[in-house]
């Protein structure tokens, strides 16, 4: 059963990945935890596991699609792995509540954060859209 649930989280994950760049912390981990019981520390862990196939599988149809800039892939990747190894070894430090406080709120801060910022784009497009002809009267 839990094989099961493991392959509907990952199909998620993959579609969560595939249309938003994330699909490991923000689907699999509460997934992994609430779901199937797993400690913080082991779901993190788990997920970042998983989430290589999706990562490689949806990056080589995003460069087929030309959708990558490896100009910030390639550094912002490097920098991303040699810092994570190094990371690695609080994961196994911190306890569990801490991890979840901790990932709690940065997905409640940089969710909030581009929720609020599609209003801002909203709103600046507004004045592209509406053209105001040169010989409008104001009343």
């Amino acid at each position: 059963m839990n094989s099961l649930i493991a392959l509907l989280i990952g199909a998620v994950g993959g579609v969560v990945a595939a249309l938003c760049g994330v699909g490991g912390g923000i689907i699999m981990v509460p997934a992994f935890v609430l779901i199937l019981k797993m400690e913080q520390r082991l779901a993190v862990a788990t997920s970042l596991a998983a989430i290589i196939l999706t990562a490689l599988a949806t990056s080589a149809k995003n460069h087929t699609n030309g959708l990558i800039d490896w100009r910030v892939a390639l550094p912002s990747g490097l920098a991303g792995a040699v810092v994570g190894w190094f990371a690695a070894d609080l994961l196994k430090k911190l306890q569990d509540v801490t991890l979840t406080r901790i990932f709690a709120t940065l997905v409640i801060v940089i969710g909030a954060q581009m929720w609020i910022q599609s209003f801002k784009k909203d709103l600046s497009s507004i004045g592209e859209k509406v053209e105001i002809s040169p010989n409008h009267k104001k009343n």
